[in-house]
């Protein structure tokens, strides 16, 4: 240990090595990223601008706008530099930052979907006493939740980095740094970092996903009792694009931090990613 030296630079993986492939990739994912941006922009200008708006759910809306414009650049415009210069690298400060972000937007999305589930769940299953449930001083101590706890969980799992040294090898199986990847390459036993992120994963993940798949039960439940099938048309109509995001962002957080990222699904696993960081934001 004494004759290893500590890393300052990591490099990242190459999306490729093929000039002409590059700069397709460039074009197509500053397009994502800028439609990404314009579009999540004009909502919440909507949302902050228009009366009729002010509603629960456009106020979740607006919020879910706000979280992916800013969880596409965490990672895009790193992304976008690194194509265009072709300097696959960040110094390990730029990384540990980059981290924090993708974990607390991360967190951040997971909660906001909860709470959009809940929101639904009253909507659907308790229309009458919807206004007084989901009144806009519980929609704000929704909201703070939803942007305050993800920040405490990251900033435990940041904290917890301070103890671990990196001494290389210093290349991420990927193109952008996330919790794992900094596990690899450190040259310290991670094992009291991965049973906190295990820990405080197992205990929040598993708390939001009940909170967010629980009341879609009550849904389809209450929906099925309705006689008529326009009824139940327009009660499905209210949640099914929510809940089409809710199964996507999942499906995707599950590939990538549960399934084992072996040599086989490498590429695999990049594409997951891509569609988790920049693709999910658009389509949301």
């Amino acid at each position: 240990m004494k004759n290893q030296t500590s890393i300052t630079i990591v490099l990242l993986m190459s999306l490729s090595d093929d000039e002409e492939t590059i700069h397709v990739l460039f074009i197509f994912f500053l397009l994502i990223y800028l439609m990404t941006v314009f579009s999540n922009f004009l909502i919440i200008l909507l949302v902050v601008t228009c009366a009729h708006l002010h509603t629960p759910m456009y106020f979740f809306l607006g919020n879910l706008a706000f979280l992916d414009m800013s969880f596409s650049s965490v990672t895009a415009p790193s992304m976008l530099s690194h194509l265009i210069t072709q300097h696959w690298s960040m110094s390990l400060s730029e990384c540990i930052a980059q981290v924090f972000f993708v974990l607390y937007f991360a967190g951040s999305e997971v909660l906001l979907l909860s709470s959009m589930s809940y929101d639904r769940y009253v909507a659907i299953c308790r229309p009458l006493h919807y206004s007084q449930v989901m009144s806009s001083g519980a929609c704000a101590k929704m909201a703070f939740l939803v942007w305050s706890t993800p920040f405490l969980v990251s900033i435990t799992y940041i904290t917890c980095l301070k103890r671990l040294t990196f001494c290389g090898p210093n290349l991420i199986q990927n193109f952008f740094c996330d919790l794992p990847h900094l596990f690899q390459i450190s040259c310290t036993d991670p094992t009291i970092n991965v049973l906190t992120v295990l820990i405080l994963g197992s205990v929040s993940g598993t708390s939001a996903f009940v909170i967010t798949f629980y009341p879609y039960v009550r849904i389809f439940r209450a929906v099925l009792r309705i006689g008529t099938s326009d009824g139940k048309s327009k009660a499905f109509s209210t949640c099914t694009s929510h809940l089409t995001v809710v199964l996507m962002y999942y499906a995707s957080i599950t590939f990538i931090y549960v399934v084992p990222n072996t040599s086989n699904l490498l590429t695999l696993n990049r594409v997951v990613t891509v569609i988790y960081t920049l693709i999910t934001p658009l389509l949301n």
